[in-house]
């Protein structure tokens, strides 16, 4: 069990390192932690976000635990050596196309949504977003039309092998939850979409057992707010998946307790929180480093098949916050250390 920790910046290294706590206070048998530089902090030691050895690192490993990219101070590099560039490129290196995003209130959190406490607290959803396809894939550009107007162009696109590797991933995670499958489109105006449709539901004969339902994004936006708790799972495109999830990540109240995955086929993902690198506390020991434990969790559950310890880490984590262990995102006072010393004692 061979797990690549990816730190990053600003805060990644403090709240990774109180992942990496919590997943050896568990002393799973094999475990092995193999660290690497990523984003700014790779390229001001390597000269590159990425660098080949931590794509090595990556490679030889059965899993990555990763903390957060981003650095203010090398906005002005060409696109391709910015510190987002080390995951986009290992997206793109280890095929990981499928995004898991759960979205859930924890008891006792419900005020902290800005949506009224009865409704969020009905929020227990997970996003399946495709990662490998879309119009960020597509190609684009810019050009100047006759009548001298620039114009900007994307293509947006899906080959049917590719909608229908992500709704199997779709399929198989509302299988483990409630058997509720909700596929997010444009059906009614993009070709793409209606592709999209046809296949999902040619997939959806597979799994007799989940019940597959249909939603124009629009529409999904709406109900994400007005009615979120009738959501299981959702499954839809890059683009929409993108808008959809960081809108459930609100619905919630706070991006400082939502974890993430990013899956290849097979047992091979990236687990991280859905915060960034927040330069202006780094250092500080004030980030809430929940979502990287409950990252570490998911890691737990969906590589190496281990359920029983990432629910523990889960009711761990549950634990501390209804004992009222709060970070400064949840309108609290504990630092980062703190919170995971509060973990690590109900573990």
């Amino acid at each position: 069990m061979r797990i690549a920790v990816f730190a990053g910046d600003g805060i990644g290294p403090e709240v990774t390192a109180e992942a990496v706590r919590v997943l050896e206070a568990l002393q799973i048998d094999g475990l092995e932690l193999v660290e690497g530089d990523v984003g700014g902090a790779a390229y001001r030691k390597h000269g590159h976000p990425l660098p080949a050895a931590t794509l090595e690192i990556a490679r030889s490993s059965d899993a990555i635990l990763f903390g957060a990219v981003g650095d203010f101070s090398l906005d002005h590099l060409e696109r391709a050596l910015r510190p987002e560039q080390a995951v986009l490129g290992l997206r793109k290196e280890l095929g990981l196309f499928a995004n898991l995003r759960p979205a859930t209130v924890f008891k006792g959190l419900e005020d902290l949504s800005t949506l009224r406490p009865e409704v969020a607290g009905k929020i227990d959803l997970l996003i399946v977003r495709e990662l490998n396809g879309d119009v960020y894939f597509g190609e684009k550009g810019t050009r100047t039309l006759e009548d001298g107007r620039r114009q900007g162009w994307d293509m947006m696109s899906y080959a049917e092998d590719e909608v229908r590797r992500i709704a199997h991933a779709g399929f198989k995670a509302a299988q483990g939850r409630s058997k509720k499958l909700c596929s997010v489109d444009k059906a009614n105006v993009l070709e793409t979409s209606q592709l999209w449709r046809d296949v999902v539901i040619e997939v959806s004969a597979e799994y007799p057992d989940v019940e597959l339902t249909h939603m124009y994004v629009d529409n999904a936006a709406m109900q994400l707010v007005k009615n979120p708790g009738a959501f299981d799972v959702i499954v839809t495109g890059n683009l929409f998946g993108d808008i959809l999830s960081d809108q459930a990540s609100m619905c919630v109240g706070s991006i400082g307790l939502l974890a993430s995955a990013s899956l290849a086929e097979g047992s091979f993902g990236l687990y991280e929180p859905i915060h960034g690198s927040a330069p202006d506390i780094a250092g500080k020991g004030l980030a809430n480093p929940m979502a990287t434990i409950l990252s570490a969790a998911m890691l737990l559950r969906h590589s190496f098949g281990l359920e029983a310890e990432a629910a523990r880490i889960e009711a761990a984590v549950a634990a501390a916050l209804a004992d009222g262990i709060k970070g400064g995102d949840l309108g609290g006072s504990a630092g980062t250390k703190e919170i995971g010393d509060a973990v690590l004692a109900r573990l």
